[in-house]
C-alpha cells in the first residue's frame, strides 16, 4: 500500500494506462485509473491523452500525509484512514485549512482542461498552482518538448509544489501571483484563483490560438468558468463554461467589476457569452461590462472590431 509523507519509487511521466487484468482494484493504481475514467468521462471529455494524465500522477504525493481533510463547503470532515485510496474520489482536500485553500474538485479541472486542451510542446502558464497536482497533469499533457510556468503566490505552497514538481524538467515554479508582474507568451494560461476580471498581462501574453481558462468571480457567491480564446490581434472568443467559487487571485480583483459580474449572472444567460472586448465601447450586446473590458453575446469579428 502506498502512504502518503513516504516517497517510494518516482511516478511515471508517460501517458500510458495498464489494462484492467484484476478482479477486483485492490491496488492504489487501479483506483487511479478508475478515478480517472470516471471524472474524465463523467465531465463530458473523452480525450485519453487527458484520462493517461490523471492516471498517471499520484495524488497523495501533492496533498500531504493523511488522514486528508475533505472539503464540505461549510467545513471540513477527516478521511478515516491515510489510505491514499480515499483521495480518488470528486472530493477537494485541504492544502491550508487555516486558509481555505483546497486541492480542487477533479471533474471540474477535468472538464477545464479539456477546454484548454495543452498540447505536446505547447508553453502552459498554470496561475494558483497550489502544492503542484494539476501543474503535474498539464506537465504530462505538453510533454518533455512542452513548458509549464507555475505561479503560486502562498510561500509556503509553492515550496512545496517545487518539491512536489522536481522530477518535471519541464516545469518551473514562481512565488509570485501571476496577474500583476511579467508572464511568458503562452499557448494556454490556465488560473486557478478567482478573478473579477481578465488582468491585461493574461491577455496580452496569449499567443493566437491561444486559451486563457479562468474563474471569473465576484467577491460573494459562486462565478464562471471562462475560456477566452486569441483568434486574431484583437479578436478574443468567449465561452462560459461552468459555475465555479474560487479563492481570491490577489491581484485581479476589483470591487466594480464584482458587481457587474453578480447583475449579469443574475439577469443573463451563461450560454449567451461569445466574445470579449479591450477598450472600447459596450454595445446593446454586452453581457457584462469591466473597465477596459467587457463581454458580448455577438460572435468574435461579427462587429468589425
Amino acid at each position: 500500500m502506498e502512504r502518503t509523507g513516504k516517497r517510494g519509487p518516482p511516478f511515471t511521466t508517460t501517458l500510458a494506462v495498464r489494462r484492467y487484468d484484476l478482479p477486483y482494484m485492490d491496488r492504489v493504481q487501479d483506483y487511479r485509473h478508475f478515478y480517472a475514467e470516471f471524472i474524465v468521462r463523467s465531465s463530458g471529455c473523452s480525450d485519453e491523452r487527458l484520462i493517461s494524465a490523471f492516471a498517471a500522477v499520484p495524488r497523495e504525493h501533492f496533498v500531504g500525509r493523511g488522514p486528508w481533510q475533505v472539503f464540505l463547503g461549510s467545513g471540513y470532515i477527516p478521511t478515516i484512514s491515510d489510505d491514499p485510496r480515499h483521495l480518488y474520489h470528486d472530493i477537494l482536500v485541504g492544502l491550508a485549512i487555516d486558509r481555505k485553500i483546497n486541492n480542487g474538485q477533479p471533474s471540474l479541472h477535468a472538464r477545464c482542461l479539456a477546454a484548454a486542451a495543452p498540447m505536446r510542446g505547447e508553453t502552459v502558464v498554470h496561475i494558483g498552482a497550489g502544492t503542484g497536482y494539476y501543474t503535474a497533469i498539464l506537465a504530462l499533457l505538453v510533454g518533455p518538448t512542452g513548458r509549464v510556468a507555475a505561479f503560486e503566490i502562498e510561500a509556503d505552497l509553492a515550496a512545496r509544489a517545487r518539491d512536489n514538481l522536481s522530477s518535471f524538467s519541464n516545469v518551473s515554479v514562481t512565488t509570485e501571483s501571476g496577474a500583476t508582474g511579467a508572464i511568458p507568451a503562452a499557448d494556454v494560461i490556465y488560473v486557478n484563483a478567482g478573478a473579477t476580471h481578465p488582468p491585461p498581462v493574461w491577455l496580452d501574453a496569449l499567443k493566437i490560438g491561444g486559451r486563457l481558462v479562468f474563474p471569473l468571480t465576484p467577491d460573494e457567491g459562486f462565478g464562471v468558468m471562462l475560456q477566452i480564446t486569441r483568434k486574431a490581434p484583437n479578436t478574443y472568443a468567449a465561452n462560459a463554461l461552468i459555475r465555479a467559487a474560487f479563492i481570491p487571485c490577489i491581484g485581479a480583483r476589483d470591487e466594480t467589476a464584482s458587481a457587474s459580474i453578480t447583475a449579469a449572472l443574475e439577469r443573463q444567460s451563461l450560454k449567451a457569452v461569445r466574445s470579449l472586448h479591450r477598450d472600447a465601447s459596450p454595445d446593446e450586446t454586452a453581457w457584462c461590462i469591466g473597465r477596459g473590458w467587457w463581454l458580448s453575446t455577438l460572435e468574435p469579428g461579427n462587429d468589425g472590431r
